[in-house]
């Protein structure tokens, strides 16, 4: 099994373990990566659509996996157990249903040894809700892929505190490490917002004000951003 570039790098933050659960497995592709490279021993591959899990069924009977991968029809984490894995994954998702997810099953999320997220959306908001639940991030990662850009992110159990909003908005680590993905996406939001706020300056109304206010506030904690690539 060949992962694209997203899910090859969702893949490499899962630790090695006994079982890992994919929640919105869709084809099932992390499952059957996992298991084939010996990384993990058995999967649950998580669904809450019949189609993408017979889809799922079917890429898993194909490479003869089915002994070591279960499916299992699930809205979010509902139908998991805490304790049962050791670590989930949760990828391709807006930021806001990914949280739904984990607030609704928190228990589950603290039981295990680790969780890997990649939010498509929302990322300052994933974060400070991570914090605010007792989460921690261990490792972060970004990749882009026809053009979009992905943010990844290891958690587990513990505190955390962000020192500044770019943290949060963009990742502690990938700024420290001066991630060269991270700089490239940073670069091209900044020409996008500078070319919104130019729009914006000949508006009237109180709409365009407020928004041109959100827009001056994400341009300077781009720039703080920036900053660390000086």
């Amino acid at each position: 099994m060949e992962l694209s570039k997203r899910l090859s790098a969702v893949a490499a933050l899962v630790s090695p373990c006994k079982k890992m659960a994919d929640i919105g497995t869709d084809h099932g592709y992390i499952p059957i990566y996992l298991i084939e490279r010996k990384k993990v021993s058995h999967a649950l591959a998580m669904d809450i659509n019949k189609g993408p899990l017979e889809r799922a069924r079917e890429h898993v009977t194909l490479h003869q996996l089915d002994e070591y991968i279960e499916l299992r029809l699930s809205n979010g984490a509902e139908k998991l157990q805490p304790k049962e894995v050791d670590s989930v994954v949760i990828a391709g998702m807006g930021g806001r249903l990914m949280m739904k997810i984990i607030e609704e099953r928190k228990e589950v999320f603290l039981s295990l040894e680790e969780f890997v997220i990649q939010p498509q959306s929302e990322y300052g908001a994933v974060r400070h809700f991570l914090e605010e639940q007792g989460f921690q991030i261990l490792e972060e990662n970004m990749v882009e892929e026809d053009g979009k850009y992905y943010p990844m992110m290891k958690v587990s159990q513990g505190e955390m505190k962000l020192l500044k909003e770019c943290y949060y908005e963009y990742g502690s680590f990938l700024l420290e490490e001066k991630h060269p993905v991270l700089h490239e996406y940073l670069k091209k939001e900044q020409e996008n917002y500078k070319k919104i706020r130019e729009n914006l300056l000949a508006g009237t109304s109180e709409k365009q004000k407020m928004r041109l206010l959100e827009v001056e506030k994400i341009l300077d904690i781009n720039k703080e951003a920036l900053t660390y690539f000086d």
